[in-house]
């Protein structure tokens, strides 16, 4: 006879139950589990006549945890990471053979897309897949093996490892180094569109335009002017057809530099930030030969640097 203490608490009620304690948002929740906010309350509600205690502190629109939900969140996190791993070891088997990295859209079309036809040259039975989201990547819910992050690296939960340093610099089409209003210096740029890159990672070491040139003491250039991008390829894109002079991630930029499309046309431009790039994955996670292989192909090819063309 079962013991009533065990009785598990139900399952999607939880589910919805750290996604609102995650995210302090009924909404959001629902959002992310593609459910009515209605149904998020009715199973916190579940939730809370199981617990016995109320869960969430409801002051008008937000929410707030109470004391019993905050003890419990991380276990319930943890609960669902090792659900998600006793999956994936179930179906190890039918994985065999593939390997799926997330990391944002243009860091994966920029980097690690034109790069994968070489893993796959030396790994013949390995299928690599790119799962591109600027999101951070839940691994409960994802299919991910690991991710590629922007940042400094400390990630609650998670393992880390450093795969680049990123450095920020002024780039534009070769076409922009000729004519009479050839970019030879930083005053050359009061001529030329400033493109700038709000992909919004939120590093403060990472410079815009103005401070780029007050850092340089150029006078005479308005660096708030230009059009702003919320995707760092599209800075890139707009800069290698001509239309201005971006401020860019170097691992963003390195292929076009390295193919020409683009230059660097100041030889002490760049700026090394405090972001970088970061293998990332849960910690306790089971890594297959494949994936241990993959993560090794990629921080061998990040090893290798990048040409960047003056």
């Amino acid at each position: 006879m079962s013991d009533p203490n065990d009785r598990l608490p139900p399952l999607n009620a939880l589910r919805a139950f750290e996604a609102a304690a995650r995210r302090l948002s009924f909404t959001q929740a629902a959002d992310e589990l593609n459910v009515t906010p209605g149904a998020i309350s009715q199973q916190i509600r579940q939730l809370e006549d199981y617990a016995g205690t109320p869960l969430f502190k409801r002051t008008g629109r937000s929410v707030l945890l109470t004391d019993a939900a905050q003890a419990s969140l991380p276990l319930v996190r943890e609960a669902f990471e090792r659900i998600a791993e006793a999956g994936r070891i179930m179906e190890a088997p039918a994985r065999k053979g593939r390997v799926m990295v997330s990391c944002a859209p243009s860091f994966a079309a920029k980097w690690l897309a034109p790069k994968l036809d070489g893993f796959h040259r030396t790994h013949e039975g390995v299928e690599a897949w790119i799962s591109a989201d600027m999101g951070l990547t839940d691994f409960t819910m994802a299919d991910a093996d690991f991710a590629i992050r922007y940042g400094r690296g400390s990630y609650e939960g998670l393992k880390s490892e450093k795969l680049l340093d990123e450095t920020v610099l002024p780039v534009c089409s070769p076409a922009l180094l000729d004519g009479p209003d050839a970019i030879r210096r930083p005053e050359d740029l009061r001529h030329h569109t400033l493109l700038h890159d709000e992909s919004g990672e939120n590093d403060p070491s990472c410079p815009d335009w103005t401070s780029w040139l007050r850092a340089r003491g150029v006078e005479g250039v308005d660096g708030a002017r230009g059009p702003r991008f919320n995707q760092a390829i599209l800075v890139i894109e707009s800069a290698a057809a001509g239309r201005g002079v971006a401020l860019a991630k170097q691992a963003i930029a390195a292929a076009d530099l390295a193919s020409g499309r683009l230059v660097a046309p100041f030889a002490d431009g760049s700026t090394l930030i405090d972001f970088g790039y970061w293998l990332v994955w849960p910690k306790g996670r089971h890594l297959s030969p494949d994936v241990r292989d993959f993560m090794k192909w990629v921080k061998a090819e990040a090893s290798k640097g990048e040409i960047v063309g003056v």
